[in-house]
């Protein structure tokens, strides 16, 4: 067996962890292309957040009230910018561990600001969260990506 055809192999078997990094690439480059044309849309991230504050937990609603809610705008820009370069990310395979645990981050900033359980049905972060951990930690970007043509260069990617 050439070492051409156990990469095929490897292709092959990889596929389904490929799929999910390339959609949930694109979920999150949509959805941040959608708030980045809207305006960032900062007096809607304060609603948001004023109307969820009771739900938040405790010691982050006091984070957000502090900090976040002041400077709304701001954080409005990172969400979209942020998700649009996560999502750009996951798409073409770039740096795609760090990417995937730095959305899990700002995943579970969203989480911790809707204060929902992990179980409730509307918790959607939760599943975001818990995807981009796995794909951070199954190398999601050894599949068809330009992780996979640069690691000999930049070890730090494998």
């Amino acid at each position: 067996m050439s070492i051409d055809d156990f990469q095929r192999m490897k292709t092959l078997r990889d596929w389904p962890i490929l799929l999910l990094r390339v959609y949930t690439g694109v979920f999150f480059a949509y959805y941040g292309i959608r708030k980045i044309i809207g305006g960032f849309a900062g007096s809607n991230l304060e609603g948001f957040l004023t109307g969820r504050a009771e739900d938040s937990v405790g010691w982050y609603r006091a984070l957000l009230d502090v900090v976040v809610v002041p400077l709304q705008g701001f954080f409005a820009f990172l969400v979209a910018y942020g998700e649009l370069a996560l999502g750009m990310a996951l798409i073409i395979g770039l740096a795609t561990r760090y990417a995937a645990f730095l959305g899990a981050f700002m995943v579970l900033n969203f989480w911790l600001a809707k204060g929902q359980g992990v179980l409730d049905s509307q918790n959607h972060d939760v599943i975001w969260f818990v995807i981009l951990i796995v794909l951070g930690g199954l190398h999601a970007g050894r599949v068809l990506s330009v992780d996979q043509k640069l690691v000999n260069r930049f070890p730090f990617l494998a």
